[in-house]
């Protein structure tokens, strides 16, 4: 099981009946429901697709002054730089920007730090040297809001400075020309969540005037959506048009480095989905600043040659790989790190090394809040100097509380789930305590446990459907807000489960009632995912078309699978009947028959829960465990054998904790198991329940 807790939705039943009248059909419907659309009405706003940016970009504040100084620049033929991020949104940003001042007829310089050499953000070395090449005004993209230091020295010889950015701010903002920002606290405008991309997007269209906006978000959507996908940000509002136009216009992009990606990996005459560029482009682009060869990407995303545009992509492919092997090798290294933290280190998980890859070590934090369900810090050291990027889960934010910890750090930034920050190595031990102290004050003694949202359950199999599948496409484009839809069968046999991939992967023949679906589990081994043919179990999955030699089929694209927690019908006779005879109900002779255990049966359930305590005991006392119920039960019932097993394992537990041996707390689908201290042999035979059966057993 990936996921500890799954957060099933229960859609409004009368507001599913309300949109299937009015059209919509039975999955779509049953999604929308379980986020909140109700009425026809609703889902029609919702899914509107709009074919253009109608807000203003003068309502932020600070454009005005942004565009005066831009146009004054180039009427007098100033140099102009672009300062950006090595991120895909910080190369998206930049290449939009630099395009656009080269085509107005400027002379324009870029520079992106280098993410190992120069960190992130403003730096004052390398603003003297855009001075030096004779720039006059520098504008920033993605980046720049917390760089008060450095805008200051630009000041002091003479270059001026346009901030624009996306990021959270610090009280006091840069002294700069012109600070354009969302979350400026005192701006007006009214959509909040644009990424640095779409910021850049907004100076360009105020730049060209209201005569010539909708012709350059046609000309930079593609770019624009690219950024906006991959840094995560709320798929709502004006970036619901950006991407929806974006992924729209992409096969006729004017930029022949988007074509040579998309050929590269196999994207090339095909619809390209908001997934698609998350998991497939966004990763290529972004590799290029995490190996420290950004200006590999810039340069592709800037070529206007095609056949050294598709060299560059063929080059930036392989640099992905190179990343991914690094990225595994950095993993592995985090987790034996955690496997030594004690207790009160987990909470938030600080971790370092001199030899990880500082490009790399943000993706890990990902996958290790992804799996532990807390805030993880990854540092790199180099000179006593480390660099450090983390990620969080939801409820903790992460700027807030890098600031509360800044009289420990040499800067900071970012946002909410995701920032960056360096500190010195006599501080890291101090950093450390004080995170876990604030993840615990924050989100409770209990770890914040990894969850997966699941939208709706499928109760009708037969209403899965590939023309179903198909209609789902109009809550694209998926993000952050608006997230792919999952689902989920629940008490499905498992009939076939097979390695596939060199046995990377698992492959399901699932069944629930008289339909079957073929699945797939990527990166999880059969013997991780721990299901066996013939276990009844829970999925979750996405819904997706799976073409294959020529022929297209329903799929289901795993996200977990686990021992089904939902009883068969068997099961529930089962205990419905053990609570009869727990409560002191009439049993009939051929239920108190049912119920009769051997001495045997009650000796091998006893091991079988002293082995289940040797296996999965934690860490905080050798006492106690915690377990889902039904398959504690289904494993005890395997031990005890006999057509009637999960009814006398239920029945053992019950008079184990009659017994005092053990105690016995459930809570929802899971229950704590506690073993208790005892001093000489416990007679079972003196359980009331047991002697309710007696008579009948003589």
């Amino acid at each position: 099981m990936k996921f500890r807790k799954w957060d099933i939705a229960a859609p409004n039943p009368e507001a599913v009946a309300a949109l299937r009248k009015a059209g919509y059909p039975s999955l779509l419907a049953s999604v929308l429901a379980a986020r909140g659309i109700h009425t026809p009405e609703e889902a029609r706003t919702a899914l509107a697709e709009e074919k253009r940016l109608s807000v203003s970009p003068m309502l932020m504040k600070d454009m005005d002054k942004a565009v005066e100084r831009v146009r004054r620049a180039l009427r007098d033929g100033e140099t102009v730089a672009v300062f950006g991020d090595y991120d895909v949104d910080g190369i998206t940003s930049t290449v939009l920007l630099t395009d656009y001042l080269r085509r107005c007829g400027a002379n324009c310089l870029r520079h992106i730090p280098r993410r190992i050499e120069d960190g992130y953000g403003l730096s004052s070395e390398a603003i003297g040297r855009l001075r030096e090449q004779g720039a006059s005004l520098m504008i920033s993209v993605d980046c720049g809001i917390t760089g008060n230091e450095e805008v200051a020295y630009a000041n002091s010889i003479g270059l001026d400075v346009v901030v624009t950015d996306h990021h959270e701010c610090k009280e006091a903002l840069p002294e700069a020309v012109a600070v354009v920002d969302p979350h400026r606290p005192d701006c007006p405008y009214p959509f909040k969540h644009l990424a640095g991309v779409g910021v850049a997007l907004k100076l360009v269209m105020a730049l060209g005037g209201e005569e010539q906006a909708d012709a350059l978000f046609s000309r930079y959507c593609t770019l624009a959506a690219i950024g906006t996908i991959a840094d995560v940000m709320r798929m709502e509002g004006e970036n619901r048009t950006i991407v929806s136009c974006g992924l729209e216009a992409l096969p006729r992009t004017d930029f022949p480095g988007v074509h040579a990606l998309c050929k590269e990996v196999g994207l090339w005459d095909k619809p390209v989905t908001s997934t698609q560029i998350g998991f497939v482009l966004a990763p290529r682009i972004n590799a290029a600043g995490r190996m420290g060869q950004v200006n590999l990407a810039v340069d592709l995303l800037e070529c206007r040659d095609p056949a050294r545009a598709e060299d560059l992509a063929k080059a930036l492919c392989g640099l992905n790989r190179e990343r991914q092997a690094v990225e595994q090798a950095i993993f592995a290294d985090a987790e034996r790190q955690i496997a030594r933290l004690p207790d009160d280190q987990r909470n938030a998980l600080v971790l370092s090394s001199n030899d990880w890859h500082q490009g790399v070590v943000g993706i890990v934090a990902s996958r290790l809040t992804e799996k532990y369900g807390c805030p993880s810090f990854m540092i790199q050291f180099r000179d006593g100097v480390g660099k450090g990027s983390c990620r969080t889960c939801g409820g903790f934010n992460l700027f807030a509380a890098l600031e509360s910890c800044s009289d420990l750090l040499e800067g900071f930034g970012g946002h909410a789930l995701a920032a960056g920050f360096t500190i010195r190595k006599e501080n890291e031990g101090a950093f450390r305590a004080r995170m876990n102290e604030r993840v615990k004050e924050t989100l409770g003694s209990e770890p914040c446990e990894a969850s997966l949202r699941v939208d709706a359950v499928i109760t009708a199999p037969g209403e899965a459907t590939l023309e179903q599948v198909r209609r789902l496409d109009a809550l694209e484009p998926y993000g952050t807000g608006n997230p792919r839809p999952v689902f989920a069968l629940m008490g499905a046999a498992a009939e076939g489960v097979q390695g596939v991939g060199q046995g990377r992967h698992t492959k399901f023949r699932l069944a629930r009632g008289a339909a079957h679906f073929d699945g797939i589990f990527f990166s999880v081994t059969e013997e991780e995912c721990g299901i066996r043919p013939d276990m009844r179990v829970d999925a979750a999955f996405y819904l997706q078309p799976n073409t294959f030699r020529g022929a297209t089929s329903l799929q289901l694209q795993l996200l977990d699978i686990r021992p089904s927690l939902c009883a068969s019908r068997g099961e529930q006779e089962s205990l419905d009947l053990l609570n009869r005879l727990t409560d002191g109900d009439e049993l009939s002779a051929q239920e108190i028959l049912r119920l009769s255990a051997s001495r045997e049966q009650f000796a091998d359930c006893w091991r079988a829960l002293q082995r289940l305590f040797r296996r999965e005991r934690p860490r905080r006392t050798d006492a106690e465990i915690e377990t889902d119920t039904l398959p504690c039960l289904r494993d005890l019932a395997a031990e005890i054998g006999g057509c009637e097993g999960f009814l006398r394992a239920a029945l053992a537990l019950s008079v184990f904790e009659e017994r005092g041996l053990i105690r016995v707390a459930e809570r929802g689908d899971r229950m704590t198991i506690t073993m208790l201290p005892r001093s000489g042999k416990v007679s079972l035979n003196d359980c009331p329940y047991l002697m309710r059966l007696k008579p009948e057993r003589e």
